[in-house]
């Protein structure tokens, strides 16, 4: 049990009016969380240095609990009433930039109907937060938390946006960005300015002593645009941590009061009627010589004691974490040992994604299944974010021993999935682009939209029809499968309508040397508009998405209970596994990565073979098996139920 298990059961037992609980029930909060909170709080900032600091929070809880709005404070009880209401099937996402889906928020608004025509509820708003002019790594530079950019609206058309999809029972993700500001955020000008409290809030040294020591273990996130992990700032004439960019300053999250003060920063945020915060970076935010700061024990407390506080001031909003890192070190950020299912309540599946783009250029599931296969289970309490791709790139964060063990070797597979997907092998479909290769690993990254990785955009190139079919046939079956793994789906926006790439960016000076935009289209509004006129791969691509959506919600096998069975399908080429629930109200998946037909005896099925009369949901065929086997065609999925 974890403490929202906790929250719940004293909610239910409360015997007080709906006007009382509020306070009530923030007491019961305080309460149940504060001895966390204190061994937390002093494992990161030890007693006999800063018991007034510890003081100062215990006074700042019950402040921020009084600045949250009256509506929020009911939503928060409704929540805790409903308990994991994040992993339910009838949750479905999209990930998408304001600006270019349709303007500002009063724009995206006006497309609400249109998240509802798909089946979408959930959405994910790329930063809209003050930042930089110029290069801004797309508004992860933070010169507000709270604020909105003036270029997306206002906060007051935020607010209209958060109480209309409340309205709808639509729910709203957006970025705390917790390792880092901008240069130009108003602690670091302060910094700048010769004010040593803020030159205390980022990791700032005189001279090179230091940064040098750092540089000995830490890796380079960008090599090629923003080596080494220093800036030399010739206002201060001294040196700034900027892992990322020379214009993100690292926060300095051993000083207590840094804590405190993004404590409130981020109230504030979920102020707004926020019902997800995605903490961006949350890997990097503690730091510590002679290690790559990534991932420490420190950094876990640290997302707990944020987790713990806001459970008390706000415990209707949840944390997703952003940690594109390892498969073993994912699983940690749900929270582990005393504080396990006490950190983040979701996570990015970034290890199912890759796997699945490594599935599609192999044409096989091998390495998919060794992975899952060695994957801890994640505490019942958390739930997936599964997605095929997002904003950012496409890494490739498999173990080499997992590579070794089906017998390839890591590097030269490796390599062959960045010349498979960027344009290097002149049989392959796909038309990716490569981001931040490093020619002393040979390390790389991959960018595209989903449709041109998929081979969309070349077969459009070449007029060939079945190499179309195909590419849609993968499309599909991409977001067939997150929509029916564990998790909550995301969908990319332009995705659902197999946008491609969009070379603009090449003529914008702030973005031509960063090839992510090249997977960040602009909404095609006139495709959309003739989307019910005109039969084509859009039109295609959206129905066979939105049907899928439906079938989803209408399938309770489908909410994350943990209930997730790998099938051993003795053919490489599949994908099979169980969403298991009762006698008869399971889902089986089942899904051919081969571009030729593929055929598996009915014996791997499990209880759905003939026996089960099994139906296809998606196609609502009865599914025979001829001389006892199963074929599919390329890139066939089925969802299969049983006839009961």
């Amino acid at each position: 049990m974890n403490q929202a298990s906790i929250h719940k059961y004293l909610a239910t037992e409360s015997k007080k009016t709906i006007a009382n609980d509020v306070e009530a029930l923030f007491e019961q909060r305080l309460a149940t969380n504060l001895t966390l909170i204190k061994d937390l709080f002093f494992s990161l900032y030890p007693e006999k240095d800063h018991k007034k600091s510890f003081v100062k929070l215990l006074r700042t809880l019950p402040i921020l609990f009084e600045q949250r709005p009256s509506p929020l404070k009911l939503l928060d009880i409704q929540r805790i009433n409903e308990g994991n209401w994040y992993q339910s099937e009838q949750l479905v996402g999209m990930q998408l930039y304001v600006d270019h889906f349709n303007k500002d928020l009063k724009g995206l608004e006006k497309k609400l109907g249109y998240f509802e025509k798909l089946g979408v509820n959930f959405i994910h708003l790329m930063p809209i937060t003050p930042r930089p002019q110029g290069e801004n790594d797309g508004g992860y530079a933070v010169n507000s938390y709270y604020e909105v950019d003036p270029r997306f609206g206002s906060t007051e058309d935020l607010l209209d946006l958060t109480q209309k999809m409340r309205d709808k029972n639509m729910y709203l993700m957006l970025d705390f960005v917790a390792n880092h500001t901008s240069n130009e955020y108003v602690w670091a000008e302060k910094a700048m300015a010769g004010d040593p409290k803020y030159q205390n809030y980022y990791h700032i040294y005189p001279d090179r002593t230091l940064p040098d020591e750092f540089e000995k273990t830490l890796p380079e996130i960008f090599p090629m645009t923003s080596p080494g992990n220093f800036t030399f700032n010739t206002e201060m004439k001294k040196w700034v941590m900027t892992v990322f960019n020379q214009y993100q300053w690292d926060l300095n999250y051993s000083n207590p009061e840094v804590f405190i003060e993004m404590l409130g920063n981020l109230i504030k945020l979920a102020n707004l009627g926020v019902d997800v915060v995605r903490l961006d970076a949350l890997a990097f935010m503690w730091k510590k010589l002679g290690t790559v700061s990534q991932n420490l024990p420190e950094a876990h407390a640290l997302i707990s004691l944020f987790r713990m506080c806001l459970q008390i001031i706000a415990p209707g909003v949840i944390f997703l974490a952003e940690a594109i890192v390892a498969p073993k070190e994912i699983i940690k950020y749900f929270g582990s040992g005393t504080m396990k299912g006490n950190e983040c309540e979701i996570a990015y599946n970034a290890t199912l994604m890759a796997l699945l783009w490594d599935a599609i250029a192999t044409k096989k599931a091998v390495l998919l299944y060794k992975n899952i296969h060695s994957l801890p289970e994640k505490p019942k309490e958390t739930t997936w974010i599964n997605y095929i791709r997002c904003h950012d790139d496409i890494g490739l964060g498999f173990e080499d021993h997992h590579i070794h063990e089906i017998g390839w070797n890591a590097k030269s597979h490796r390599k062959f999935l960045l010349d498979y997907y960027c344009q290097k092998i002149d049989w392959s479909p796909a038309k990716g682009h490569m981001f931040m290769y490093n020619p002393k690993t040979g390390d790389g990254r991959i960018t595209g939209s989903a449709a041109s990785l998929l081979g969309l955009e070349k077969a459009l190139e070449q007029e060939n029809q079945s190499k179309i079919e195909q590419a849609i046939a993968k499309i599909i079956m991409m977001h067939g499968i997150i929509l029916s793994y564990g998790g909550v789906p995301l969908i990319y926006a332009g995705d659902e309508i197999g946008a491609l790439n969009d070379y603009s960016y090449l003529e914008d000076h702030d973005k031509k040397e960063d090839s992510r935009w090249v997977n960040r289209p602009h909404q095609d509004w006139d495709t959309i508009a003739q989307i019910d006129a005109q039969k084509n791969h859009h039109s295609q691509i959206f129905y066979s998405l939105q049907h899928l959506i439906r079938l989803r919600k209408q399938h309770p096998a489908f909410a994350d209970r943990n209930n997730i069975i790998l099938y051993e399908a003795h053919n490489p080429h599949y994908l099979i596994y169980e969403r298991p629930m009762g006698k008869n109200n399971g889902v089986l998946v089942v899904c051919n990565f081969d571009e030729v037909p593929q055929a598996i005896y009915e014996n791997t099925l499990g209880s759905y073979g003939s026996k089960s009369n099994p139906t296809d949901l998606i196609s609502g065929e009865k599914i025979t098996f001829p001389n006892g086997t199963l074929r599919l065609m390329p890139y066939q999925m089925l969802w299969l139920g049983k006839t009961k």
